[in-house]
């Protein structure tokens, strides 16, 4: 097996030492099972609670296939390039970050300002879109308190993006590890209470009316098909597993494997239950948030409200964890650029500019959520074309190009079929999500206190 180039110079470990985005903000000193709660907290979040509305477009049968078939591929995904990482790593090269990874390996400068850009957009999408919908919980308890009250929804991300500004201060990835832990169980508690008030709400007297029908019209049913498969690839999604890999205390071998276990374990409670509890119930009426179905604006709620609220709560908390895992990178780069590793972490070069900085960054978070309520059409489109490459093409490509397959095994043939279908799917979901987001153009207000579905 050939080994992969060595002419990047990225990763020398002289460079290394005088990097403060890898020393500070990727320090490696965790546990595969902390690489486990960070890997829960980017991929199992209150997205999750989309996943009956993507069954809207799919139907049972090909629901469950496409949430299956994107499990198995995303996991096997996640495998290959751990192993990628753990041979650059016996190689002398250990690679922290995705974007030089894909430049050392593919041996091409322009890949590593795509992964950085697509990085980018992904993660600030995701800091958005955990203040919006933080935001819009609170809106939501609010309501529920005040029905009548002034209180409008970008003061409620004002308020949140007070609260992410403080937490953000948090100098490294590793020492988040408590926090998602904490996120971990949440995920675990909102979800039981949605399955929970689902099945109390499929079994109540007021139970709605069932319809699993899609849509008549079969040009339609391709484009909500097409949605529904770049939600759930989304969900999927977390495109900073390197940066993950990179808080593990070397040699790190091995280690991230268990904690993709861990992950997947919790996937394997989460999605299945959360997708057939709230499909079950509302079926083809399925909200794009199944909190909403269950807590209709015009009727009493489907559940005990205090279960409810309970739920709302724990989704609150569990988005203040994702914002910070999904503004890391940002961080790291700033860092890499701002501070100075020849000084301490807390000393007053780095530590100023370090608040500085990640206060602006999620100041202009926290406006963009605020003046953008139907950012989850956005979002689709950033799925799309930002998780399936990275996620479902970029880790095969990568794996391929290290160990060189045979061009007979199946491995890469595997390989290569999974990079041309999702390559393929992600086309075709970008161009339906913004199909999507023309469709739903009319609804659009800026600095709306109501978030278009």
């Amino acid at each position: 097996m050939a080994p992969p180039p060595k002419s990047d110079p990225f990763l020398a470990d002289s460079q290394r030492e005088v990097d403060a985005g890898a020393v500070f903000v990727l320090e490696s000193k965790g546990e595969w099972w902390h690489a486990g709660f960070h890997l829960t907290t980017a991929i199992v979040g209150p997205t999750i609670l989309t996943l009956p509305y993507a069954f809207r477009g799919l139907g049972w049968g090909l629901g469950f296939f496409c949430l299956t078939v994107m499990g198995i591929v995303t996991f096997y995904a996640y495998y290959l390039m751990s192993k990628v990482l753990d041979y650059c790593e016996r190689e002398g090269r250990r690679h922290i970050r995705f974007r030089e990874l894909a430049a050392d390996v593919l041996g091409s400068g322009w890949m590593f300002y795509f992964v950085i850009v697509i990085q980018t957009a992904i993660n600030t999408g995701v800091g958005i879109g955990a203040i919006l919908l933080a935001g819009e919980c609170l809106q939501i308890m609010y309501s529920s308190l005040s029905p009548d009250g002034p209180l409008k929804l970008y003061e409620f991300i004002a308020m949140v993006t007070v609260v992410m500004i403080v937490l953000s201060q948090f100098p490294t990835f590793h020492s988040l590890r408590h926090i998602n832990l904490a996120s971990l169980f949440l995920s675990l508690g909102y979800s039981f209470v949605v399955v929970g008030a689902c099945i109390h709400a499929g079994l109540s007297k007021n139970a709605p009316p069932r319809d699993y029908s899609l849509e008549s019209s079969e040009s339609a049913r391709v484009f909500n098909a097409f949605t529904s498969i770049s939600i759930i690839a989304a969900i999927f999604g977390n495109g900073i597993l390197p940066e993950i890999q990179a808080t593990l205390a070397p040699p790190a071998t091995g280690k991230m494997v268990k904690g993709l276990l861990m992950c997947y374990t919790v996937i394997l409670v989460t999605f299945y239950s959360t997708a057939m509890s709230g499909y079950w119930v509302f079926g083809n009426k399925s909200n794009s948030n199944i909190l909403k179905s269950l807590m209709p604006d015009e009727e009493p709620s489907l559940a005990p409200t205090w279960v409810l609220g309970m739920g709302v709560v724990f989704v609150l908390l569990q988005l203040f964890a994702i914002g910070l895992v999904y503004s890391q990178v940002a961080y790291e780069i700033m860092e890499k650029k701002s501070a100075d590793v020849q000084r301490g972490m807390f000393s007053k070069r780095n530590l100023i500019p370090r608040i500085v900085l990640r206060t602006l960054y999620m100041i202009f978070c926290g406006f963009m959520a605020a003046m953008l309520p139907f950012f989850g059409d956005i979002n689709g489109v950033v799925g799309a074309i930002g998780f399936i490459p990275l996620d479902f093409v970029l880790p095969m490509l990568l794996y391929n190009m290290t160990f060189k397959p045979p061009k007979s095994s199946l491995t890469y043939w595997l390989n290569l079929s999974i990079m041309v279908v999702f390559t393929g799917a992600g086309l075709m979901g970008a161009f339906s999500s913004t199909r999507k987001l023309v469709l739903d153009a009319k609804k659009f207000k800026l600095f709306s206190s109501n978030v278009v579905d």
